[in-house]
């Protein structure tokens, strides 16, 4: 019985494993530089948007990892000298209603809220990175990521964001300053996921398929983020990635 328990153990982490280099094969985003000035305004009228790459057809997390997710969502990303973008629609095209928000302060508890993350990968370790995310009345999260899964809640950067939302959709737009964060500019491939938490339809979904027992955020399944050009030089970098935190969440 022992040996069996080994065997299965054994099997579910390959299993899981190669589902992570499936997703990072399968899910590609290209970045490109900005064409026009990004205003922060939850709007998305520039060019840039219109002709950046779309991450689309998210996968569920729960209630079950095996089917597409039935709200729609679509990501975007573009990036300047100064900062990187991030553009994200949420569709509630099944399921309408009231956003479920129980908190408006920084650092939100993600189990009670509707909210969007992102997790980034700068050196495809699957160990450390970072994490960023808003809930649907706009209230900040972020940390950096340590052990692949885990997010130290101690790291505020200053960042920029903007939600917008009606009964149809809500909008999310971000720009983080690429001094906030630290990377190597000779990378020309990041670890990239997005996953969204919609309580109302009682669904969590993300861009690359993250099986229900792992964090949404799990470094070990992102999809890969591909620069068309390279990223701007590193300066100024203020960034910390711990290796152990005392006020950590994995979600």
């Amino acid at each position: 019985m022992l040996k069996k328990y080994r065997i299965l153990i054994i099997l579910v982490f390959y299993l899981n494993h190669s589902q992570g280099q499936i997703n990072f094969k399968n899910y590609n985003l290209t970045i490109r530089k900005t064409v026009d000035k990004i205003k922060i305004d939850g709007e998305l009228n520039e060019l840039s948007w219109k002709s950046a790459d779309v991450a689309k057809d998210f996968f569920m997390i729960t209630p079950v990892d095996t089917e597409k997710a039935t709200q729609f969502s679509e990501a975007r990303v573009s990036f300047d000298e100064d900062f990187f973008y991030i553009a994200i629609i949420f569709f509630n095209n099944t399921v309408k209603g009231n956003y479920v928000i129980e908190s408006l302060k920084r650092d939100f508890s993600f189990g009670k809220n509707d909210n969007f993350l992102v997790a980034i990968d700068p050196f495809i370790n699957q160990t450390t990175g970072f994490a960023f995310g808003l809930n649907a009345y706009g209230a900040q999260w972020d940390g950096t990521m340590y052990d692949g899964r885990r997010v130290d809640l101690n790291w505020d950067s200053k960042w920029y964001s903007k939600v917008k939302f009606d009964e149809d959709k809500w909008i999310c737009e971000i720009g983080i300053p690429f001094k906030s964060i630290r990377y190597n500019e000779n990378n020309s491939i990041w670890g990239i996921n997005f996953s969204r938490l919609d309580l109302k339809a009682s669904e969590k979904s993300s861009w690359a398929p993250v099986p229900r027992q792992f964090p949404s955020v799990s470094l070990a399944y992102t999809g890969s983020l591909v620069w068309e050009d390279p990223p701007p030089k590193q300066v100024n970098n203020i960034s910390l990635i711990p290796y152990g935190a005392s006020n950590s969440t994995m979600i």
